[in-house]
């Protein structure tokens, strides 16, 4: 079932998911949040197994599903996490839904009897190698609601293979002004599909140092995330693995080109016995350096009986940014981050207008857990919310820079990233000590630019695009 649970603004949340409608039952699987009318009203895809469904937000409390109508409900597909973007710059958000597994019952491996049913000598459930992969899809966006797969057009289906596809996300990995597509893959290579123009893609993920790690090795990829974690002012991307590998950060050197920083920014080393899900960078203490936080929980719950060290349920790791471009994890010091747990999505916000980014977390088999920042100290920090004109409604695909002396912060706005997951529309920045901020500028998906000067902190701002160029 889905549930929506409306913020009182008090603290607290009621369940309003029979009151706004939302009837629908399935096997969900993700969310992605994204005004993809845009009508002003945010709506949201879930995705699942045996099909997906689109909620259209109708402005009065309620909610209608119309994934046929739209044409996106994949029936009969395996689909996994989903990411919304404007790829052809025409003001209106397009689709990428990953699929996992082309599953026939009649023909599933069977414990005992098949190799890849066995992890360290112990039966476990089945796959997902020794299974059939299933394939991805992307929609353009047609106006007036309606998608249409464009996956074979588009030379996505021709370019790649289908490969165990979990988390896709949508944004300009290379700076040419066009956005391209992530998607992390379980098992096998990841695939970045480079935008070339006119709804046109080519698979670059090996060229671009993405698909492997930098021992050359596919890993078991799972969540995702992109944000400028060293203030160069070009966005890095990191990934989440299974166990006894590490979760891989690939620092951006520009022009899309990646490298894998995971052991010299001393983020991997600790991840090694943990099977990482959502992940999301945000700076959690203002101090101007974005850190990383990520959800973690074995799939095998024969994990606590097997050598090495490795959980069932494992605690959540916080990568505090030391700013010169490592990380010291500091999650276990904490007594509510070091609550083991059987986590799976993860989603960050500021979910009390307190200026300071909470984080949900969503747990296999068990109650979600919301964490509230409750950070207190002198550092300042801004909100940024976007509203798109001649930009779809969102701004999704904005890239919002912040500059002050030598220091330059760099945000890009998501709609599907981490685990299955959606996060908060606003763009968070922590600032330090820096007030005012002396410039912010906005690059629109329509190419359009803007600047705002001397702008005031410990407030949320605003920006709408322009109506004319």
């Amino acid at each position: 079932m889905i549930a929506l649970y409306q913020n009182r603004g008090n603290g607290t949340f009621v369940d309003v998911t029979a009151k706004v409608g939302l009837t629908a039952r399935g096997w969900g699987m993700g969310a992605a949040v994204a005004d993809y009318d845009n009508d002003g009203w945010p709506d949201f895809l879930v995705t699942g197994l045996g099909r997906n469904f689109l909620f259209h937000n109708d402005g009065h409390g309620g909610f209608r599903e119309v994934a046929r109508d739209a044409g996106v409900a994949r029936e009969g597909v395996f689909s996994a996490g989903a990411a919304f973007g404007d790829l052809d710059g025409d003001g209106r958000l397009d689709l990428y839904v990953a699929a996992y597994l082309d599953v026939d019952p009649a023909r599933l491996p069977k414990r005992g009897s098949d190799i890849h049913c066995v992890y360290k000598s112990l039966d476990v459930f089945c796959g997902p190698r020794g299974m059939k992969p299933a394939a991805g899809a992307l929609f353009h966006n047609e106006g007036g609601g309606g998608f249409r797969d464009i996956t074979r057009e588009s030379g996505i289906a021709e370019a790649a293979p289908p490969f165990f596809s979990l988390q896709p996300l949508i944004a300009d990995f290379d700076g040419d002004g066009r956005a391209d597509i992530f998607v992390a893959n379980d098992s096998t290579p990841s695939y970045l599909f480079h935008n070339e123009g006119k709804l046109k893609f080519t698979e670059t993920g090996l060229a671009a140092g993405v698909a492997v790690n930098m021992d050359g090795r596919a890993q078991a990829s799972m969540g995702v995330d992109f944000a400028d974690y060293d203030g160069d002012g070009a966005a890095d991307l990191m990934v989440t693995t299974f166990s006894e590998d590490t979760n891989t950060l690939f620092r951006n050197q520009g022009r899309g080109a990646f490298e894998d920083v995971s052991w010299p920014s001393k983020i991997g080393p600790p991840s090694w016995l943990f099977l990482g899900w959502g992940i999301k960078f945000f700076d959690f203490d203002h101090d101007g350096w974005l850190d990383v936080i990520v959800a973690n929980g074995h799939v095998y719950p024969e994990a606590d009986h097997f050598q090495g060290g490795s959980s069932y349920r494992q605690r959540v790791l916080l990568h505090r940014n030391q700013g010169n471009g490592t990380f010291a994890e500091i999650g276990g010091s904490d007594p509510v981050l070091a609550a083991p747990l059987t986590a799976r999505g993860l989603a960050v916000g500021d979910i009390d207008n307190d200026g300071d980014v909470d984080v949900l977390i969503n747990n296999q088999d068990a109650a979600p857990r919301l964490l509230r920042n409750d950070l207190r100290g002198n550092a300042h920090w801004l909100e940024v919310e976007l509203t798109g004109h001649a930009s779809n409604r969102d701004g999704v695909g904005a890239v919002i820079t912040l500059r002050s002396g030598a220091r330059k912060w760099t945000a890009v706005r998501l709609a599907g990233d981490s685990y299955f997951s959606s996060s908060d529309p606003r763009l968070h920045f922590g600032l330090g000590a820096v007030n005012p901020v002396e410039e912010l500028s906005v690059r629109w998906p329509s190419g359009r630019s803007q600047k705002l000067t001397a702008v005031a902190v410990d407030r949320l701002i605003r920006v709408e695009e322009p109506a004319q160029p």
